[in-house]
């Protein structure tokens, strides 16, 4: 499966209001520097000492949004 990683400062800028709030990131335990990552289904995961952890989804046009925030391509 490919992904994209980026920090969690870089998944709150991206998120849309119809997504996960940001509050519910923080929940998920998101802070700025963490790293999480984005399957090309919109899957978020944030990375545990152990395991990926599945934390939501983005909707509509993540994969427009996450290449004009990160400038990379699913890898």
């Amino acid at each position: 499966m490919k992904f994209v990683e980026m920090t969690g400062a870089t998944l709150v800028q991206l998120v849309a209001d119809d997504e996960i709030h940001a509050d519910d990131l923080v929940t998920a335990g998101v802070v700025d520097d963490c790293i999480v990552r984005i399957n090309e289904q919109g899957d978020i995961e944030v990375r545990r000492p152990t395991q990926w952890e599945l934390i939501g989804g983005l909707l509509g046009d993540y994969e427009n949004r996450i290449r004009q925030q990160t400038g990379i391509d699913w890898v």
